[in-house]
């Protein structure tokens, strides 16, 4: 019987593919070809390939299936060992030209493939020559959407989409990013709908950082000011995980109360 027997489009899953091996695997799809198959499915169902394993396995069946060329091969990673992104571009440059994501990487398990990841390594890596046509500027909006309707809270060092994904703690990357913020960010925020870069201030903040920050407060202090304030504001920092601006405005309303001369 043909599997596309009144159907346009019919896909192939061959579970667990990404342990099977390959001689055997490109005989079972060359016959779901064969019978109607328009989409044959490569999972990597329990995470367990390697980048370079899981795009062999796609450039085999590449070259090894006679009928390939009727189908599409699509790629189904699973996150078992934190590979599913890097598996699915492997699997698009041997080949593949179909990959099947999710929202956030939720999945069973660990996760699957992260929607957000892969479109963003496609249009950073222009180079591959693959394109999408997703809106870049609608995955955080869609990202918050899915973590609030499903109740399960994005990691807030997720790629992309994690909270302090555009936040900047370290000293001498703050100092970096506000010469040059190319110099620790390869992706505008805005171009992923993020609500933009933060300067983080902690005990590991540097004087450039603590001089910014007090600026976008309204305080406008010379280097020398700064050198004093600095050393009040490590005080507070390592009291705490994060100065936040309320400390700011009692740390500047005291340095100029001190400074003022009747």
């Amino acid at each position: 019987m043909n599997l596309a027997q009144g159907v346009y489009d019919v896909e192939f899953y061959a579970e667990d593919a990404g342990r099977t091996e390959n001689a055997y695997l490109a005989r079972v799809i060359e016959a779901v070809i064969a019978a109607g198959a328009t989409v044959v499915n490569i999972p990597d169902t329990t995470g367990y390939c390697l980048p370079d394993q899981y795009g062999a396995k796609i450039a085999y069946l590449k070259n090894n299936v006679k009928n390939i060329d009727k189908a599409v091969i699509s790629c189904h990673c699973h996150n078992d060992l934190g590979l599913a992104t890097a598996n699915s571009i492997a699997g698009i440059q041997n080949g593949a030209r179909q990959i099947e994501y999710t929202i956030n990487g939720l999945g069973e398990r660990a996760g699957n493939t992260s929607l957000e990841e892969v479109v963003m390594v496609i249009r950073q890596h222009k180079h591959m020559g693959f394109y999408t046509s997703i809106r870049t500027a609608d995955l955080n909006p869609m990202s918050r959407l899915v973590s609030d309707t499903m109740r399960m809270p994005v990691q807030a060092n997720k790629a992309i989409v994690g909270a302090n994904a555009f936040s900047h703690s370290s000293g001498i990357h703050q100092d970096g990013f506000l010469k040059d913020a190319s110099t620790y960010e390869i992706i505008n925020p805005e171009e992923v709908g993020a609500d933009g870069s933060k300067i983080v201030l902690t005990a590991r903040s540097g004087r450039s950082a603590l001089a910014f920050r007090l600026l976008k407060i309204g305080y406008e202090f010379n280097r020398n000011d700064v050198d004093v304030l600095y050393d009040r504001f490590l005080q507070v920092a390592d009291t705490k995980k994060e100065v936040v601006e309320e400390d700011l405005h009692q740390l500047a309303k005291a340095y100029i109360d001190s400074t003022v001369t009747v």
